[in-house]
């Protein structure tokens, strides 16, 4: 059974072929990363701009990659929500139109559970239940994934995502945009020990916040000026994987689940990775990580996650409109 799946959450444009839910044909993505660096982040209305201008020669190299026409694709999935609405708005409309077109059936798929089924992708997928760490730009959350399409809720951030810290500390030390990449180079070259950084929420609470550690970097960087940007990013990276990393660790044990699967764009860091494998270890957890390209934003991981959708019949209406702020399974609270 093989899966078209299209991704325009954000800033990238994806689309991706991607058979039995498992094996990847093809996973295109066209970054705006120069339209919008620039700006020194994301620019919504030129993101849905550039979004329509580039899903169709995506969506058409996508299928040449896989060597597939749109005649054998037996649904088409998209991702409907969270992220930009405009953005959205027109990978939803694409979607809709190919599926209509082509009498197909239309599958709708939350991105923040396609970041988690990125980790099935992988060789050695992880087996339910597990606990999932979605970090990304928009989203530090982890979930009790209890069966495919069955979520809770357990721990999310209370108000910035780790992803938009990393991006607002490299505006405030001048690194550039975007600023994941860039502050984990330069922590790898700094010395954290000379710009140690607040661990917020650190106790026993379950979520995170991190407004507060931007603007203890801000106001150390601007007392110190003699500390180089690179030791600042390594205490300010070191205070995040450190949270990260503690907390998840800790609620695995409490659940008593043995595995944990990392997602999302800044689990492509790595020095969050090598924290995870060594302290996933330590506690005898087995750690899922999905590989570097299946981190960031794509259509493959939306594929993949339409697979157990389609198989239970659950398919979307050509009404189907897309949501800014879409909650994955159920809370805790």
């Amino acid at each position: 059974m093989m899966i078209l799946g299209i991704d325009t959450s954000c800033d990238d444009t994806s689309a991706a072929v991607v058979e039995d839910g498992r094996r990847i044909l093809s996973n295109v993505v066209s970054s705006q990363e120069s339209v919008h660096m620039k700006f020194a982040g994301v620019v919504p209305e030129l993101a849905s701009r550039k979004h329509m201008e580039m899903i169709w020669p995506v969506t058409s190299e996508a299928l040449d990659k896989a060597g597939t026409l749109l005649a054998d694709i037996d649904a088409i999935a998209v991702c409907m929500g969270p992220g930009l609405i405009g953005s959205l708005l027109a990978g939803c409309s694409f979607a809709k139109a190919l599926a209509y077109a082509n009498g197909k059936p239309l599958i709708a798929v939350n991105h923040l559970e396609g970041h988690i089924y990125a980790n099935f992708l992988e060789p050695e997928p992880p087996e339910f239940p597990f606990l999932a760490l979605v970090v990304s730009g928009g989203h530090t959350s982890m979930y009790h994934a209890v069966s495919p399409g069955r979520y809770i809720e357990v721990a999310r951030t209370l108000d910035d995502a780790a992803g938009e810290a990393y991006d607002t500390v490299a505006k405030i030390l001048g690194a550039g945009f975007p600023g994941g990449p860039l502050i984990d180079r330069l922590g790898r070259e700094g010395d954290s020990s000379r710009a140690v950084m607040p661990r917020p929420m650190r106790g026993d609470r379950r979520d995170f916040s991190f407004s507060g550690l931007k603007t203890a970097v801000m106001n150390f960087h601007h007392d110190n000026p003699e500390i180089p940007v690179r030791d600042i990013a390594a205490g300010f990276q070191e205070s995040v994987v450190d949270v990260l990393v503690t907390k998840t660790v800790r609620e695995a044990e409490r659940l008593g689940l043995s595995t944990i699967a990392l997602s999302g764009g800044v689990a492509a860091n790595s020095r969050l990775r090598e924290r995870f494998a060594a302290e996933a270890m330590r506690a005898g957890l087995r750690l899922s990580l999905p590989s570097i390209s299946l981190c960031t934003d794509n259509a493959a991981m939306i594929a993949a996650a339409a697979h157990h959708h389609f198989m239970d019949g659950d398919f979307a209406s050509l009404d189907l409109n897309p949501a800014a702020y879409l909650p994955l399974g159920i809370s805790t609270d």
